[in-house]
C-alpha cells in the first residue's frame, strides 16, 4: 500500500504543501480557519499518518519528552500500585500530545541513573518525578537538555521545579484533626529521607502539634513505604500497640486506604474509633467507603503544568524565565474525620 504523504494531503485539500505543514504542525495563526478544516478533513479521509522521523530531522528535535520515575520504594512497582502516577502521567501526556510531543516513560531502578536513558533516546527534555537530590543532580548536570523536577526538593539552579508546599500540607492535615478535638495523632508515612516530600509533610505534622501545645511522641510515628500494604501493616501496629491514638494522618491516600481497611478488619469504626485524613485526593477517594477526607492537590493539573513549562522552554516561550512553581492545596472534607467526644 502506498504511503500517504504531505503532498497527497495538499492535493486532496486543494491547498499548498506549506499550508498543510502549518496545519499539521499546529501553526494555526498562519492559515485561515477554512484551510485548517480542509487539511484536517483531507488528512482524515486519506488516513494520513505523520512521519515523525522526518519531522524531527526538519526541526532538529526528537519530539520526545522523557518521563523518568526513580524506584524510591523497595519491593514495590510504584507506577502500577499507586494511582497517583496514572493521574500525573495523564496530565503530562495530555499537554505533550496537544503540542505535538510524545512521552517516553522510564522507571529507573534503585542505584541506577537516568543519564543513559536520555542519551540513548535523544530526548528533547525530561520530567523527573520524586527524585532525591543526592541521587541525580551530579549526574544530570552532564545532560544538555532542560530537566523539570516534579515533587522533588532539589537545590540546583540548573533545573526547573514544579511542586506543592508539602510542609504546609502536613500542617493543615494535622491542624484539621486538632480542630476536631484530637491530640493523640499518629502519622503513617513513607520513608522519611532528607529533603524528601515525606520529610516535609512530617515536619508539617510536628509544626501543627507544637503550635497547639501538643507534645510530639516518637511512638506515634509509623514510617515505611508509600503503598497500600504498608497502610495495612501500620493499622495493625496501631491497634496492637495499645496506644491511645484517636486520629491518623496518612501522608498519602494509598496508605490511608490500607490503614482504614486494616482497622475495619479489627472491628473498628471510621471515624468513630479512628479519624483519618489522607493526602493527594486521588480520583478514587470519593468512591472509597467511607469517602476519604484528604489534603487535595490537583494531580493531573500538576502533570500538565510540568509539561507546559518544559514545552515552553523547548519552544523558546519561557520569556519570564520561570524556574519554579508551587501549586495550591486545600482540605476536602468527606467522611473519615469526626469531632472527638470525650
Amino acid at each position: 500500500m502506498k504511503k500517504i504523504t504531505i503532498k497527497d494531503v495538499a492535493r486532496e485539500s486543494g491547498v499548498s504543501i506549506a499550508a498543510v505543514s502549518y496545519v499539521l504542525n499546529g501553526k494555526f495563526n498562519k492559515v485561515s480557519d477554512e484551510t485548517i478544516r480542509a487539511v484536517k478533513e483531507a488528512a482524515e479521509n486519506l488516513n494520513y499518518v505523520p512521519d515523525f522521523s522526518a519531522r524531527s530531522l526538519v526541526k532538529n528535535k526528537s519530539m520526545l519528552i522523557g518521563v523518568i520515575i526513580p524506584q524510591t520504594e523497595e519491593n514495590s512497582d510504584i507506577v502500577i500500585v499507586n494511582p497517583f502516577y496514572s493521574d500525573v502521567l495523564g496530565g503530562i501526556e495530555t499537554k505533550a500530545r496537544e503540542n505535538g510531543y510524545h512521552i517516553l516513560l522510564s522507571r529507573v531502578e534503585r542505584g541506577r541513573g537516568c543519564f543513559d536513558v536520555s542519551m540513548q533516546r535523544n530526548l528533547d527534555g525530561a520530567i523527573i518525578l520524586g527524585a532525591y537530590e543526592e541521587d541525580y543532580c551530579k549526574e544530570l548536570s552532564k545532560v544538555k537538555m532542560p530537566v523539570v523536577f516534579l515533587d522533588s526538593y532539589v537545590n540546583n539552579e540548573n533545573f526547573y521545579m514544579i511542586g506543592i508546599d508539602d510542609l504546609y500540607g502536613g500542617y493543615i492535615a494535622t491542624k484539621h484533626l486538632i480542630a476536631n478535638g484530637h491530640e493523640d495523632i499518629a502519622i503513617v508515612t513513607g520513608k522519611i529521607k532528607n529533603h524528601g516530600v515525606m520529610e516535609k509533610r512530617f515536619h508539617g505534622y510536628k509544626k501543627a502539634l507544637e503550635e497547639a501545645g501538643i507534645p510530639f511522641r516518637q511512638e506515634y510515628v509509623y514510617s515505611g513505604s508509600v503503598n497500600y500494604e504498608y497502610g495495612i501493616a501500620a493499622g495493625n501496629e496501631i491497634v496492637n500497640s495499645g496506644l491511645p491514638v484517636t486520629a491518623i494522618f496518612a501522608t498519602a491516600d494509598i496508605i490511608a486506604f490500607g490503614a482504614i481497611n486494616s482497622l475495619k478488619a479489627w472491628g473498628k469504626q471510621i471515624p468513630e474509633d479512628y479519624s483519618i485524613i489522607g493526602f493527594d485526593d486521588l480520583s478514587i477517594t470519593r468512591m472509597f467507603t467511607p469517602p476519604l477526607t484528604t489534603v487535595r492537590q490537583d494531580i493531573a493539573q500538576k502533570g500538565m503544568v510540568a509539561a507546559d513549562l518544559l514545552i515552553d522552554i523547548l519552544e523558546g516561550r519561557n520569556k519570564k524565565g520561570i524556574k519554579e512553581m508551587t501549586l495550591s492545596l486545600n482540605i476536602v472534607e468527606r467522611a473519615t474525620v469526626c469531632q472527638l467526644t470525650k
